[in-house]
């Protein structure tokens, strides 16, 4: 009982700073460079651009909100791994290898999503249309993420992130502790990031540091990967989704005939 209110007190003051480092980043004179738009000013000077400082800046926030948002929606995987390797003497060391995992495949999606966030920007740039209608981005985007909520692979990576117990006794061997714990944690990443990856491009949209949608979205996917009536969340969120797309295909289209 003493092992599992300090593994819970762990994981929550671990969740609590993140959320804490987000809020007063966002509220201090950096707090613009959480907004992923702006990476791209930092460490000029005279032309000369520090690739180091705004990428390092870029994957920290990054970190920070993976662990606000998605380590609580994982809590019930690593309470089982917890319990399972309770009599091992290394096993709090364990359970942080498995978070490493876990993280490390949602920054190689923050990478990748940054990536492809930088290369439409680039192209927008060279678009005197889409700078002027820089809103069918964010509506595509909210229409993308409607649409993969009814896809095959969202559910059967939902199915996976659903039944925690089953995929520790799947991906737990025992043996090389902590590269199983390793391989462990980054296997849960893969079916979460293919859960998940589309509502968490919604953050693109509203900003990286935005707290309040990050609670949102936090919420949503947690709901959907833990509660048991969480699946039943998935295909009215996609609805809502695609109504608000199609909400800012409306306004823009009244705007153009008027």
């Amino acid at each position: 009982m003493a092992e599992r209110k300090v593994f819970h007190w762990t994981i929550s003051s671990l969740v609590g700073l993140a959320w804490l480092v987000l809020w007063i980043w966002n509220r201090s004179p950096y707090g613009r460079y959480l907004g992923h738009a702006q990476l791209g000013e930092i460490g000029r000077d005279g032309g000369t651009v520090s690739v180091f400082l705004p990428v390092s800046l870029y994957l920290v926030g990054w970190t920070l909100m993976t662990i606000a948002m998605m380590l609580p929606t994982t809590l019930p995987l690593l309470e089982i791994f917890h319990r399972l390797t309770a009599r091992r003497p290394e096993h709090s060391q364990l359970t942080a290898v498995v978070i490493t995992g876990y993280l490390s495949v949602w920054a190689g999606f923050g990478v990748a999503a940054h990536l492809a966030d930088w290369a439409l920007h680039e192209i927008v740039e060279r678009s005197t249309w889409l700078e002027a209608n820089a809103w069918v981005i964010g509506a595509g985007t909210l229409l993308l993420a409607g649409i993969f909520q009814f896809t095959r692979l969202k559910y059967r990576c939902l199915d996976k992130c659903r039944a925690p117990l089953s995929f520790v006794m799947e991906y737990w061997r025992g043996r090389h502790d902590r590269r199983n714990a390793l391989l462990l944690g980054i296997n849960h990443g893969i079916f979460c990031v293919g859960c998940c990856w589309a509502l968490m491009l919604l953050m693109f949209a509203v900003g990286v540091g935005n707290v309040g949608w990050m609670l949102a979205l936090g919420a949503v996917m947690a709901v959907e990967k833990n509660m048991p009536w969480g699946q039943k969340l998935s295909a009215p969120l996609g609805v809502a989704l695609l109504g608000w797309a199609g909400l800012i295909l409306l306004n823009h289209s009244w705007s153009w005939q008027s």
